[in-house]
């Protein structure tokens, strides 16, 4: 496996951010290992750059490898950025979640198209101080993306359910059984701890974002069922992450090669802030993001 630093030339069509159990990818050919700098700071790790089923890939430990970030201490803009600034358009997020339905069983695959935001101390966009942007987030997951997952999930037999609400807690502890009842009594379908702010940011950074979601219990509200552990998650999410390295397998090409949506123009009309009025050094702290503007140049304010 080779090793770069700094700046780096390589790139990827998609980016796979992994979760829970999934610190690395099967099938990979011709690894590279890249550390990546950006102006947020550093990602959770170095982010592996391969070529799955013949489509160039990079990969990222969402925790780090021997998963060491809690999920409030995740730097989501950093990862985001990383990917961005690799050529990444489209990401797709492996995460384990609890299952706040009797119909998604532990060890299903769920793909959310909505999501509820109720973390408290993230950090949830690029733009701030001295720059606004206010980007539609009415659908958060990429329809495209998302339709080629299920169709994957379908080839290799996984129990999968197509949407449904994934609501995001700050975590790191699990729900009490009242917050438990009541988030059932919202209809969510999945809950978690890792997806907010990170697809808010890919939808600021105009990249295509899809949920793998697996089930690994069913949270503190099921009356039959022990309350949820860590043995009990890792037991069921050994299983769970065999599945997810078949589902990226097939599923990658036509990730791939599917069309643009609007994802890719989201910051279209949405930086309301004029670019003459935004400090030169923000500018550039941005340009990845604003590139479609004129490049600032060296001088300026």
């Amino acid at each position: 496996m080779g090793t770069a630093r700094g700046k780096v030339s390589a790139r990827a069509d998609v980016g796979i951010i992994g979760g829970s159990g999934l610190y690395d990818i099967e099938g990979l050919r011709n690894i590279t290992a890249v550390t990546v700098r950006t102006p947020f700071g550093a990602p959770s790790d170095a982010i592996i750059l391969g070529e799955l089923e013949g489509v160039p890939i990079a990969f990222l430990s969402r925790h780090g490898r021997g998963h060491r970030i809690s999920p409030g201490e995740i730097n989501y803009r950093a990862n985001i950025y990383a990917l961005k600034s690799l050529g990444v358009r489209r990401v797709i997020s492996v995460s384990a979640v609890g299952s706040m339905k009797e119909s998604i069983k532990p060890g299903d695959v769920v793909l959310p198209d909505q999501f509820i935001d109720l973390t408290k101390r993230r950090v949830s966009t690029f733009f701030e101080r001295g720059v606004v942007a206010h980007v539609g987030f009415a659908e958060p997951i990429c329809g495209n993306v998302s339709a080629s997952l299920f169709e994957g999930a379908r080839s290799v037999g996984a129990s999968v359910h197509r949407g449904g609400v994934y609501l995001c807690i700050e975590g790191p502890q699990f729900s009490t059984k009242g917050e438990s009842r009541l988030y059932r009594q919202w209809g969510v379908s999945v809950i978690g701890m890792t997806n907010m702010p990170e697809a808010k940011l890919a939808r600021e950074a105009e990249l295509c974002y899809a949920t793998i979601a697996l089930a690994t219990d069913y949270d503190c509200w099921h009356e039959t069922e022990e309350p949820v552990t860590v043995e009990a998650i890792l037991a069921t999410l050994r299983q769970n992450v065999a599945l997810a390295k078949q589902l990226l397998r097939v599923s990658v090409r036509p990730i791939a090669g599917g069309t643009t949506c609007g994802c890719q123009s989201a910051l279209q009309n949405a930086v309301v802030t004029p670019l003459d009025q935004i400090q030169t050094s923000l500018r550039r702290k941005l340009w990845l993001l604003l590139e479609r503007a004129t490049p600032p140049t060296k001088r300026g304010r």
